[in-house]
């Protein structure tokens, strides 16, 4: 059982550069209430390990064989007490067993507007090239609730911003990076604070 100054720990699983990773870390570096426990990661020369462990964030590393056989990863959760998991930029998807060990404590980041753009195959730049092929006029991020169902979860928050003419995948991209990075790790704070 917590005690009322423990901090509460989270766990950011991402797969790339780690844009977010840097975010949410910088917001809470000077908190003593949430610290950033463990970073898991599906690739070794991903950016984000570098980040992780420059920051001295501890590292797990994982394979399609953990997720296969998830019940060490959960076990490894577990015993660190993580309160949160952060699907921060994370592209495979996360087994039966470690959201039933986690309910209601694993979000996820989609760089779009669910429920539209969502599901199997649906992520980065795919997304985005989904979205100016029909001709929509406004895109935005989703952060939601993971469940069994790819991009199915619960929506916590949405933030919009427009799509302009001219517009290229990595155009829009980089808008939607931009409600990230800004929104992100105030919903994981505000989500976190309801968590006792």
């Amino acid at each position: 059982m917590r005690t009322s100054n423990q901090a509460k720990k989270l766990a950011l699983f991402a797969s790339g550069a780690g844009s977010n990773v840097r975010r949410i870390h910088e917001h809470f570096l000077d908190r003593t209430d949430v610290v950033v426990s463990l970073l898991v990661c599906n690739k070794p020369e991903a950016p984000v390990v570098a980040f992780a462990r420059e920051q001295d964030i501890p590292v797990r590393m994982i394979t399609r064989e953990d997720l296969s056989d998830p019940g060490p990863i959960v076990r490894e959760l577990q015993d660190l007490n993580i309160d949160l998991i952060v699907l921060a930029g994370f592209l495979w998807k996360i087994p039966a067993l470690v959201i039933q060990a986690f309910p209601d404590r694993i979000l996820n980041l989609h760089p779009a507007l669910l429920p539209l753009y969502g599901g199997k195959g649906m992520y980065g730049i795919r997304v985005h090239e989904a979205v100016l092929q029909a001709s929509e006029k406004e895109s935005g991020i989703t952060i939601h609730l993971v469940n069994e169902d790819y991009d199915k979860g619960r929506i916590l928050f949405q933030a919009k911003c427009p799509v302009l003419a001219g517009d290229t995948a990595r155009d829009l991209a980089d808008r939607i990076h931009q409600l990230e990075h800004q929104h992100l790790p105030l919903i994981i704070d505000r989500y976190l604070s309801n968590i006792s």
